[in-house]
C-alpha cells in the first residue's frame, strides 16, 4: 500500500565539496533507527563505490530513506565536486526542497553558489544547515550573513530570503536552533524537514504521470529508470506510454564532423515533434533506509526505479494515460566543456597487463557508460582507432578512466582539450568561477601565474589573519594543472575551488609546460648508474629495474627541450679497480603522479598510457625519426 503524500517528504542534501553531506547523512541514519543496536556500520556509509571511498568524495547521487514517527522522508545524497554537477541538476528534480550545507568556517564556496542557483530556478524550499559547528575558531554570524548575501546575489525572492537555519554537527551527531547551546541530537533537523519540506502535491487516483531522473543499467533486467511519481500509482505489469519530443538522443556516439569547434549559429534544429512509444512496467523498486525493496505499489510522491522500457531515456515523460499529447518539460543539463580521445594502446607493452585493448570493447563500454552518465559525449574522431570523450571536467573524465582501468581496459589517453564554440563569429571558450584561498605570503606568486593563464581577478577579501580569498574569471584550459602548481606553491596550504560560469571571447594562446621531458632512447630496465647520473638535471619518473621502451617519458628536463636518454646505461668495469672506488649511489625517489596530474601534464604530442597496473606517460610518436617528421608536418601546416 502506497504511503499518503501527506506523510512523504522529498529533501536533497546539497553542498560545495567535503562541506559534510554524506557525514551528516550518516547521522541521520543513525539516529532514525534503520541499523540494528550491534550493526556494525561503516563511515560514509552511502559512499559505496570504490573510488568514492578512496578519494572521500561523493561522485554519484544516491536515494535513501527514513521513518521520523508517521512521516518517511526521501533523502538524495547529492555530490558536491563542479565536475559531477550534471548528477545534481537531475536529482533536483525529485525533490520538494534542500538542506543546504555550509562550512561553519568556510561559508559559502563555488559549488554552493551553483547548487543553490539551481535549486532556487525550481522553486525549491532551502533550509540552511551551518554545518560542522564545532570545527575550531567557527564563524557562526559571518557564514551567516555570507550566506544571505549570496542568496541576494542570486535574485532570491521574499519567501526564498526568509530562509529557516539550522547548527548542525554530522560528526557529533547533533543540531540545535543556536550554535551556543548544547544538544546531543538531530532532533531539531528532522522536526524542521517535517514542517518547513512541503508535501508532494497530486492526486493518488489519476492516471501515472512522472520523468525520468536517472538512468541505471542491470545485466538482469537491463536499462532502470528512476523518478518521482507526480500523480497516480505504479504497479508490476501496468501498461504505461513513453514521451519525449527530441528526435536527437544523447546515449548514442555522435559522428564524425571533422571540426572541433562548435559552430552555435548553424547547429541543426531539432526536431521537436511529439514522440511515442508504449511499454509494460516489470518489476518496480522503492527505498527503505539503504535497501532498494520490491513493491507492489508506489504513489505521489514516491522516488521509483523500474524496469521494462528499453528505450528510455533522462528527460522521458512516462504516463498511464494513452492520450496524453504534452510531454512535461525537460530540465537543460549543462554542456560539456573539457574532451580528451581515448585512443587505443599500440605501446610495446600493450596486452601485458589488460584484458581489453580493443577499440571494439572500447566502444562497447562507453556506449553502456552513455545509457547512465548524461554530462558525457563520445563523438568519432574520423580514426578507427580514437574516440574522443567529452565530459564536466578532469575530475569527471579520470573518475571514468579509472573505473575502465580497474574493469581490465588499456588505453592510450591525449591532452585535455577545451570545447570552444562560434557565435556569429565570434570565437568563445568556457570560463569558469574560481576562489583561492591562500596564506598571505604566497599571493603575489599566485597572482603572476594567474596572470599567465589569463585569469581576470574579480575580487580579493584580506581577512586580517594571514589568510586571503582570490576570486577569478579563468578559462577552463587555464585550470588545467593548477591545482597541482598550488599545492607546491603553498606547500599543500592553499584552497581551490572553481565552477564553470559561462561561455566567454577566446582570450588567446597560453604558454604550455616549461620544461621539456627525458625521452627513453631504447627498451630497458632503468638501472642506479643511469638515473644516479640523470637526476642532478631532471625529476625521474621511473626507478631502478623498471622497464621502459623507446618513446616512454621518464623524467622532467631542467631546461625547455626534450632530451633523449638512455636509462638502462650500466657503469663500465675494467680490471683496474682500486679498492674503495666504487661510491654508493643516493637516488632521489621518482615523482609518482596520478592520473589527474599527467592528464594536466603531458603536451599536443604526448599521452598518458593507462593500464590496470600502471600509468606511464609516452610520446604520440614513439621513435625519433618519427617525432622529427611530425614536427616538420606541424611547422609547415602552421606556415600554410
Amino acid at each position: 500500500m502506497a504511503i499518503a503524500p501527506e506523510f512523504l517528504r522529498n529533501v536533497a542534501i546539497i553542498a560545495h565539496i567535503d562541506h559534510g553531506k554524506t557525514t551528516l547523512l550518516d547521522a541521520i541514519l543513525r539516529q532514525s533507527g534503520i541499523f540494528r543496536d550491534n550493526e556494525v556500520v561503516a563511515e560514509r556509509v552511502m559512499d559505496s563505490n570504490d573510488l568514492e571511498r578512496e578519494r572521500g568524495i561523493t561522485i554519484y547521487a544516491k536515494h535513501t530513506s527514513v521513518m521520523y514517527g508517521d512521516y518517511k522522508i526521501n533523502i538524495i545524497d547529492t555530490p558536491g565536486h563542479a565536475d559531477f554537477s550534471g548528477e545534481v541538476e537531475r536529482v533536483l528534480s525529485m525533490v520538494d526542497g534542500v538542506l543546504l550545507l555550509v562550512d561553519a568556517v568556510e561559508g559559502p564556496m563555488p559549488q554552493t553558489r551553483f547548487v543553490l542557483r539551481k535549486s532556487m530556478e525550481q522553486k525549491l524550499k532551502v533550509i540552511v544547515v551551518i554545518n560542522k559547528i564545532d570545527r575550531p575558531n567557527p564563524r557562526f554570524e559571518e557564514v551567516l550573513s555570507e550566506t544571505l548575501d549570496l542568496f541576494i546575489e542570486l535574485g532570491a525572492d521574499d519567501d526564498q530570503i526568509d530562509f529557516p537555519v539550522v547548527y548542525a554537527s554530522g560528526v557529533g551527531g547533533f543540531a540545535t536552533s543556536d550554535p551556543h547551546e548544547e544538544s546531543n541530537s538531530l532532533e531539531l533537523l528532522f522536526k524542521t524537514i517535517i514542517e518547513q519540506i512541503p508535501a508532494p502535491t497530486g492526486v493518488m487516483n489519476a492516471p501515472l504521470l512522472l520523468q525520468v531522473a536517472t538512468l541505471e543499467y542491470s545485466d538482469y533486467l537491463g536499462k532502470m529508470a528512476c523518478g518521482r511519481i507526480l500523480q497516480g500509482t505504479i504497479h508490476p505489469g501496468d501498461k504505461v506510454s513513453r514521451l519525449w519530443t527530441n528526435d536527437i538522443r544523447e546515449d548514442t556516439i555522435h559522428p564524425f564532423t571533422g571540426d572541433d569547434i562548435l559552430d552555435v549559429e548553424d547547429e541543426e534544429e531539432e526536431d521537436n515533434s511529439l514522440k511515442r512509444s508504449t511499454g509494460h512496467v516489470v518489476k518496480a523498486f522503492g527505498y527503505q533506509g539503504l535497501k532498494r525493496m520490491e513493491m507492489s505499489e508506489l504513489g505521489v510522491g514516491d522516488i521509483v526505479l523500474f524496469s521494462g522500457l528499453e528505450d528510455v531515456n533522462i528527460g522521458d515523460t512516462i504516463s498511464g494515460n494513452p492520450e496524453l499529447d504534452e510531454p512535461l518539460p525537460f530540465v537543460q543539463i549543462d554542456r560539456p566543456t573539457l574532451s580528451v580521445n581515448f585512443c587505443v594502446n599500440d605501446s610495446p607493452f600493450s596486452g601485458r597487463e589488460g584484458k581489453y585493448i580493443m577499440m571494439r570493447k572500447i566502444r562497447e563500454r562507453l556506449e553502456k557508460e552513455l545509457k547512465t552518465n548524461v554530462s558525457l559525449m563520445v563523438e568519432e574522431t574520423g580514426s578507427n582507432d580514437a574516440l574522443k570523450v567529452s565530459g564536466r571536467g578532469e575530475l569527471h573524465l579520470s573518475v571514468l578512466i579509472e573505473q575502465m582501468r580497474r574493469e581490465g581496459f588499456e588505453l592510450a589517453i591525449s591532452r585535455p582539450r577545451v570545447i570552444l564554440r562560434r557565435v556569429h563569429g565570434v570565437l568563445q571558450e568556457p570560463i569558469e568561477y574560481m576562489r583561492l584561498d591562500l596564506q598571505e605570503e604566497y599571493v603575489g606568486s599566485l597572482m603572476e601565474e594567474m596572470g599567465r593563464r589569463k585569469g581576470d581577478l574579480i575580487n580579493m577579501i584580506n581577512y586580517g589573519t594571514g589568510l586571503v580569498r582570490l576570486e577569478y574569471h579563468v578559462p577552463t584550459r587555464g585550470l588545467i594543472g593548477l591545482r597541482g602548481l598550488l599545492m607546491n606553491a603553498t606547500r599543500g596550504t592553499g584552497i581551490m575551488s572553481h565552477q564553470y560560469e559561462k561561455y566567454g571571447e577566446w582570450r588567446g594562446e597560453m604558454l604550455g609546460r616549461a620544461r621539456g621531458v627525458l625521452v627513453a632512447q631504447e627498451p630497458a630496465k632503468a638501472t642506479a648508474y643511469a638515473i644516479g647520473n640523470l637526476q642532478d638535471r631532471a625529476i625521474m619518473f621511473v626507478a631502478p629495474t623498471d622497464e621502459v621502451y623507446e618513446g616512454m617519458i621518464v623524467g622532467e628536463n631542467s631546461r625547455p627541450d626534450d632530451m633523449v636518454v638512455n636509462v638502462g646505461r650500466a657503469k663500465k668495469l675494467s680490471n683496474m679497480r682500486a679498492a674503495g672506488s666504487d661510491e654508493n649511489i643516493l637516488l632521489t625517489p621518482p615523482k609518482i603522479m596520478t592520473l589527474e596530474q599527467c592528464l594536466s601534464y603531458i603536451e599536443d604530442d604526448e599521452l598518458v598510457e593507462v593500464t590496470p597496473l600502471s600509468i606511464r606517460l609516452r610520446k604520440r610518436d614513439l621513435t625519433h625519426e618519427e617525432r622529427v617528421h611530425a614536427k616538420k608536418r606541424m611547422q609547415q601546416q602552421a606556415e600554410k
